[in-house]
């Protein structure tokens, strides 16, 4: 392996952006190549201005319109083309000096996709919202059932492919907002000997006061995305 492509959705993220930016481009991959692809999502705020700053480092592709994480992390991986495809969110949660950490099993062919899981290691946690940990554990409970592989965060935004694997998934994709992280779970737990695996990994969650986007809606919608996609 060779390259590794980090995909960044992105919106209304200016505070943290560069930042996260920053950190991505010194994070230590094992000495891949590495291509960043940052998706930025109709962002009506200064993201646009913060990201011209690294368009000689970055690759930026603009959608016009909100459509939502997953139309953003649908058209991010297509534009691809490493052997290595992670993904990055944009808001400072998951730390990209763990990169090694996550694509470790991949670099030495033991693992097809690997997830970090927030539920698991002795790496730090920050301590919020206590419904938003059950709702994740009863949706990571509830998709486990349907695909019979036991994860531990399902809807981790931290997460690592062979890039092959999921270039030949995203045209599959149909999930506009949150709704990706089950709908891709499913569809890559019905591939053939992939193989999952699952790491440790900080969180550093932010509140609604900060930007969080994600709402207890989304939950609750997740559980029919979960069914859906397994199923039907």
């Amino acid at each position: 392996m060779k390259t590794i492509s980090i995909v960044i959705p992105c919106f209304n993220e200016e505070k943290t952006i560069g930042i996260v930016l920053e950190k991505v481009i010194e994070a230590k991959v094992f000495g891949l190549k590495k291509e960043i692809v940052v998706v930025d999502d109709g962002s009506t705020d200064q993201t646009k201005k913060v990201l011209k700053k690294y368009q000689e480092k970055i690759k930026i592709i603009n959608l016009k319109n909100n459509r939502g994480k997953g139309a953003a992390l649908r058209r991010g991986f297509l534009e691809t083309k490493g052997d290595i495809v992670l993904v990055q969110d944009a808001d400072l949660e998951y730390e990209p000096k763990e990169y090694e950490t996550l694509i470790e099993a991949i670099v030495l062919g033991k693992a097809d996709v690997v997830y970090g899981s927030r539920f698991t290691g002795d790496k730090a946690h920050r301590v919020i919202y206590f419904w938003h940990a059950v709702m994740n554990k009863v949706l990571t409970w509830l998709s486990n059932v349907m695909t019979d592989i036991n994860l531990t965060d399902m809807e981790t935004g931290f997460k690592a492919f062979k890039g092959d694997i999921i270039r030949n998934l995203a045209p599959k994709l149909e999930s506009e907002r949150f709704g990706i992280e089950p709908e891709m779970t499913a569809k890559l737990s019905k591939i053939k000997n992939i193989r999952f695996y699952e790491v440790g990994i900080s969180y550093f969650g932010r509140t609604y006061e900060e930007g969080k986007h994600i709402k207890w809606q989304d939950g609750v919608k997740a559980v029919w995305e979960i069914i859906k996609y397994n199923l039907f």
